[in-house]
């Protein structure tokens, strides 16, 4: 069985830090390409960022230059470090797996390929 399990969220004021982990079992994960989507109120999923054998392979302009993914294969996770925060990037952050790619739209979570439960972020001003 698959699982993704993301944690990490939490409440911070605007211009903290957070590191989103999402940890896994059940898949290849050296194979599997990942990303980091979330969700806003009132907002479509959408991709943030996204990784393949450790290499950047997507980062949404919203979150350039503050945001950066990563993987480490020996301990099966993914992380999201999460700079200079701001109110806007409040949303359930979620992980997702896919061998054939990753869209850019979707929605958190989909029915294409593996997804996490997701994990809460919540930016003060």
């Amino acid at each position: 069985e698959v699982q993704l399990v993301e944690s990490g969220g939490d409440s911070v004021q605007a211009g903290g830090s957070l590191r989103l982990a999402c940890t896994t079992s059940g898949i290849d994960f050296d194979d599997a390409g990942w990303g980091w989507y979330r969700q806003g109120p009132g907002k479509e999923c959408e991709l943030i960022s996204s990784i393949r054998n450790h290499v950047d392979t997507f980062t949404a302009d919203s979150v350039k230059g503050r945001f950066t993914v990563s993987q480490d294969n020996a301990k099966k996770t993914v992380y999201l470090q999460m700079n200079s925060l701001k109110p806007e990037d409040t949303a359930m952050y979620y992980c997702a797996a896919s061998f054939y790619g990753l869209p850019e739209k979707s929605s958190c979570p989909s029915s294409y390929g593996y997804w996490g439960q997701g994990t809460q972020v919540t930016v003060s001003s």
